[in-house]
């Protein structure tokens, strides 16, 4: 009678580990499911970016357009360019705080203050006029901040869908959550509530702006989940696109002429 005892004590605890180890094999992997912020800059340098300059390449910057201050990327916009990062990303959120400076630099020294995220950056470096990576562009510029562009060669390789207005604002579609699709291989998509009246000129605000006035910081927000896009600015939902191609890449911030500060760049995966 104790020999079989001991056996059938044997196998209730063989049986009960193998349950207790399939139990913990099928729960989720806390450790690994979080999601960690990536603070893509880090306040101090261009750590992760590199710089790149028409006419001038890579890491070549003699005028200092882009620099590190006060905990800030200064952009003086005095030459056309962009920084980049080194990796590509897909599927996260980025967050990123910017003002505008007082400086506009030729040749859009009376124009609106313009700049731009880049997402989903591919190919070369400066195949887009000489200056950018192919990719698709959330706007910034004084009225149209949240304008989705695409930044492509013109194929179905870049593309982006929206729901549209009936009409158009010049020859560009406005974003409208419940209108009618549309896809676009090249030009932009307008912010929701992009003044009809919208000129480029210098300061330029819109009666139903989401844009803060100058000097004040803004927030803007790029969710990348899949083949789509959502941008927010300032809390307001402002724009969005779907099938978006390509669903992936580098980021890149414009100097496009006009100072800008940013304060924070930060990446959370989806």
């Amino acid at each position: 009678m104790k020999k079989v005892s001991v056996l059938h004590f044997y196998l209730l605890a063989v049986m009960f580990l193998a349950g207790t180890l399939s139990y913990a094999a099928n729960q989720p992997k806390q450790q690994n499911s979080k999601k960690e912020t990536i603070e893509l800059f880090n306040g101090k340098d261009l750590t992760g970016w590199y710089t790149f300059l028409k006419e001038r390449g890579k890491n070549n910057d003699p005028k200092k357009v882009f620099t590190v201050q006060d905990g800030m990327i200064q952009i003086s916009g005095e030459e056309w360019g962009c920084i980049t990062t080194n990796e590509e990303y897909e599927n996260y959120r980025i967050l990123v705080e910017f003002k505008w400076g007082e400086v506009n630099h030729p040749p859009r020294q009376d124009k609106a203050r313009d700049s731009g995220l880049l997402l989903h950056s591919v190919g070369d470096d400066g195949a887009s006029g000489g200056i950018w990576m192919y990719s698709i562009e959330c706007q910034m510029i004084e009225g149209g901040t949240g304008d989705i562009i695409v930044v492509g060669d013109g194929s179905e390789n870049f593309s982006v869908t929206a729901t549209v207005a009936p009409e158009k604002q010049g020859n560009s579609f406005v974003f409208q959550p419940n209108g009618r699709k549309e896809t676009i291989a090249s030009g932009r998509i307008n912010w929701l509530s992009r003044d009809p009246e919208w000129k480029d000129e210098l300061g330029f605000r819109g009666k139903k702006d989401a844009e803060k006035p100058l000097g004040k910081w803004n927030r803007l927000e790029c969710i990348a989940d899949g083949d789509q896009i959502t941008v927010f600015l300032n809390g307001k939902l402002v724009n969005r696109a779907t099938h978006v191609k390509p669903a992936k890449g580098k980021i890149q911030i414009q100097s496009e002429s006009a100072e800008l500060f940013v304060r924070k760049v930060e990446l959370t995966p989806l």
